[in-house]
């Protein structure tokens, strides 16, 4: 790499944690309930610079911040800076910020790894794991159906505001080596593997630059905007709620087929009325889901700030968030012609019934005409 060693000014690492934990946030009582509490104030969190018309959450979640925590790393212990989102349909964002300040660039990627090892998916840490009971305790009042999922997501952002060197966004590209940050890996990567990690590069201005991967991002933004940092955690929320209903609706579908079975199995007597129930339980469901996804889409709204939009765009193909919300439309529509068959399987039961009622009154009268003569 041409010149000396860059070094950053101010910077930070932050790690993610997403979670599922209810079906729908109450985020006007979430607010209140954080007031009574008398600690710092919550905020409903918005883009910072871009105008609201270009840009802007479709409900601002309720963004609140919690106590420094200590995080071990390896032989070094850092603290941490807490703060944590709640969105309205029921995921809860926690985020842990480690300032960097005189680190080298390759020190910097190394505190980046050791950080996704004590804090990642991988991790036996328990911090998450406290973090998340205490906010789930707190907001308890404003949880709408709580939920245990097991559904997580999580994401690393490296963000640097300012190098000791003033440079733009080419010469940064030539002067370090994004792959050990953005990967992870201590071993030279081969020249497909590094040029499909740096495929999603996005700059603005000269001096700027954002370089996104499935679970990784790194931005250089000198004027400290935070507004690519909000998109990627909207779009990793939007792809763990839709991972959610994917698996809901991954073991909904046999139980649905199994009940469909036994009403079959059933004499049409009340095979009708187990019809019936069975079509409106499914209509409720798919109801539900139509409802708690058309408010993941629209979680964010973009239109026209072109370049959050290539940004969010890039973000949802690299999460595969399209592909999982596609699956799930699918299911659904497995579902709803679930449901049509039903309800006409129960329409043919009352139609025989009825029909066997008919015959029985005709043959009655016949009955009683000939008894009477």
């Amino acid at each position: 790499m041409a010149g000396s060693e860059l070094q950053i000014v101010s910077g930070a690492v932050t790690a993610y944690r997403l979670l599922d934990i209810a079906y729908a946030i109450d985020l006007p009582k979430a607010e209140a309930l954080w007031a009574a509490l008398e600690r710092s104030a919550s905020t409903r969190a918005r883009l910072s610079t871009t105008p609201a018309k270009a840009v802007a959450f479709g409900v601002p979640p309720v963004e609140f911040t919690l106590e420094p925590v200590p995080l071990h790393l390896d032989a070094v212990t850092l603290t941490a800076e807490v703060t944590g989102r709640l969105f309205d349909f029921g995921v809860l964002s926690l985020a842990l910020r480690v300032p960097a300040r005189g680190l080298t660039w390759s020190a910097f990627a190394e505190l980046m790894n050791t950080i996704d090892r004590a804090v990642g998916a991988a991790s036996d840490s328990q911090l998450w794991a406290g973090l998340s009971r205490r906010i789930r305790r707190t907001f308890a009042g404003a949880l709408i159906r709580p939920a245990c999922s097991t559904v997580e997501e999580d994401y690393l952002i490296a963000t640097v505001e300012a190098f000791d060197t003033p440079v733009n966004a080419e010469e940064l590209q030539s002067r370090v080596d994004l792959v050990p940050l953005l990967s992870g890996e201590r071993r030279a990567l081969s020249a497909g593997a590094r040029q499909d990690l740096l495929r999603q590069r996005f700059s603005w201005y000269t001096d700027d630059l954002v370089v996104l991967t499935w679970d990784r991002a790194f931005i250089y933004e000198p004027r400290a905007e935070s507004d690519v940092v909000d998109v990627l955690e909207v779009a990793n929320a939007q792809l763990l709620e839709l991972r959610y209903y994917d698996e809901l609706l991954d073991a909904e579908l046999p139980r649905m087929y199994d009940l469909v079975e036994q009403t079959q199995r059933m004499s049409s007597l009340l095979a009708s009325r187990r019809y019936a129930l069975l079509a409106r339980r499914l209509t409720a469901l798919v109801a539900e889901v139509t409802e708690l996804t058309e408010k993941v889409d629209n979680a964010l709204q973009v239109t026209e700030d072109v370049y959050l939009a290539r940004v969010y765009a890039a973000a949802l193909e690299l999460f595969r968030a399209r592909a999982v919300g596609a699956a799930v439309d699918r299911k659904l529509a497995i579902i709803r012609e679930t449901y049509t068959a039903l309800y006409e399987e129960a329409s043919a039961a009352r139609a025989a019934l009825m029909e066997m009622v008919v015959v029985v009154l005709i043959a009655v009268e016949i009955v009683l005409a000939l008894l009477r003569h």
